[in-house]
Parts: C-alpha cells; structure tokens; sequence
C-alpha cells in the first residue's frame, strides 16, 4: 500500500486488498524480554523435540524452573507457528470461507517448472524476537521465486509475495498452499483467479503425496 498515493486514499487501497482499514495503521506491540526468552527456550526445544505440545512444553519449562501458565505457552508457541507433529484426530473445522477448493497434487507427477507452484510461512528467530517470512518456491525446481517477511501474521504480507511472483510474467499451472487464513482469504485466492491458476488445498496428510520425477 502507498500512504502518499496521488489518486487512490487508504480506505479505497483497503477496500481492493479487501483489508480492514485498521490493518494499515496497527502496531504489533513489543515482546517483553521474559517472553523472547521463553520462545528462544521453546524454540531450542521444539527443534530436538517437534511432538513436544502445549502441556509437554509447560512441563519441560516447569522442570527448568519456570512456573508459567499453560495459556501463555500456548499463545507464545502459536504466535511463533509451532504445533506438535503427532498424528491426532481432526476435532476442528476449517474457518468459513466462501468457497472450497480441492487437493490438486495427490499422485501428480512434478515434471516440469512451473507446472505447481507452493508457499508457506515460517518464522525466523531474531535477536531482538521474531519476523515471519512467506516464500513462494516452484515445486519442480525448488527455485525460490518470490518472498517477503512481517512482524505480524497479517494477509498483506503473503499477498506483496504473491504479486511480486506473479509479476515475472510467468504463472504456474497450479497453486498449492495449507488452509490458513492468509490464502484462503478473498484477496488472495481471486489474484490467482484473475491469472487463471488453479487452486489447491492442502488436505490433512497431503503433503506426502507428491512425487518428483
């Protein structure tokens, strides 16, 4: 978005990203320094550890001499993107969205470039805390073709990657991404429709079925 933009005021620039006006002007606030160290600990942990949860977590830094509330381990594990990978019973739905696409890639053979496109998001420990980074990367190459970093998880970020992607001039035959709230919003999925690319969602299990030849 451009502030100073001669023809086009902020509420118009957020109305085409279809972004509440609110998003332009928010300031994450800082993280206190006890809970860097708490998400540099989780982190470590989590990187030896990555069936480690919530309560697995609260327990371990309990051991550490940390007596911190379950409630604040998970808000900070969640605002650094970290969930345990253990294979567990789907008890959640999907947000609402207006519309639903299918998983694209099960038994697809990757042939070429640019025959599927995909991205996710990933944080990156900082000094100072942590930024979030979303690349988009051809599946075939491993070629990363576009990215962007944020301080927050907001869609705006994930959409600067995806237009900067797409202004190369090449489009891929797919798109692949997980279910979060970034991709499956409206800004994101019509830029893809707009450039007819096909939409595909991760469904649980998925991402094992991808062959490369």
């Amino acid at each position: 978005m451009e502030a100073d933009h001669p023809a086009i005021c902020i509420s118009r620039q957020c109305e085409l990203l279809d972004l509440p006006r609110s998003s332009f002007y928010y300031k994450p606030a800082g993280i206190s320094e006890y809970n860097l160290l708490l998400m540099d600990m989780i982190d470590k942990k989590y990187t030896q550890h990555p069936f480690y949860g919530i309560l697995r977590m609260t327990a371990w830094l309990h051991d550490e001499g940390h007596h911190v509330n379950h409630k604040r381990i998970q808000r900070l594990m969640r605002l650094m993107g970290l969930r345990a990978i253990y294979p567990k019973p789907r008890l959640s739905k999907s947000e609402d969205v207006s519309e639903k696409y299918p998983y694209l890639l099960k038994g697809l053979m990757i042939r070429r470039p640019n025959q599927v496109w995909a991205t996710d998001i990933t944080y990156i420990k900082l000094k100072q805390g942590f930024v979030y980074l979303v690349a988009i990367m051809d599946w075939f190459s491993r070629y990363v073709i576009s990215w962007e970093i944020s301080n927050s998880l907001d869609t705006y970020f994930c959409l600067r990657a995806l237009d900067k992607a797409l202004r190369k001039g090449i489009v891929p035959e797919i798109f692949n991404s997980d279910q979060g709230c970034q991709f499956t919003s409206e800004a994101f999925t019509s830029r893809l429709k707009a450039a007819e690319v096909q939409i595909s969602w991760d469904g649980r299990g998925h991402f094992w079925t991808i062959s490369l030849r």
